[in-house]
């Protein structure tokens, strides 16, 4: 299976807002207690217009992609039963919030093997924008065994 095909392969384009609930049960699931992360004063006092979105949550919003968020590997002839999550990787530009508006912008940007094609990498980047500002870049690596 030649994975560097995929290479360059983007998808649709996917717009979320970030919602105050969400956010706050983000929170409690991570055990974070920091009231800035779900109280709306708090935030207000620590300097923020809303509710901060928390590092990783960004990871939460990509993964909302309406539609079938796996139908690439499938499009590739990938058995999703092979597939593992090697790496996520945030790099970050600005903060989010609250009632922000996200554009999520995605394309896989590398493929490569190691072990002899034993196992085979696809690397996705998504560039992460509010009102056409860069807010973050992610970048996710999966493995797929053969």
């Amino acid at each position: 299976m030649n994975l560097a095909v995929a290479i360059g392969m983007t998808f649709p384009r996917h717009t979320v807002e970030v919602e105050r609930g969400r956010l706050r049960f983000y929170a409690e699931v991570i055990g974070e207690e920091a009231p800035r992360f779900t109280d709306v004063d708090a935030a207000a006092e620590a300097g923020y217009p809303d509710l901060p979105v928390p590092p990783a949550f960004l990871f939460c919003l990509e993964m909302a992609r309406p539609g079938d968020r796996f139908g690439y590997l499938q499009h590739l002839g990938i058995d999703l039963r092979k597939v593992l999550h090697g790496e996520q990787r945030f790099d970050y530009h600005a903060m989010a919030f609250a009632g922000d508006t996200l554009i999520f912008d995605t394309r896989i940007t590398d493929a490569y093997e190691k072990k002899g094609g034993a196992l085979g990498f696809l690397v996705r980047s998504t560039h992460v924008t509010r009102a056409g500002a860069p807010i973050a870049d992610l970048t996710s690596t999966i493995v797929v065994t053969r």
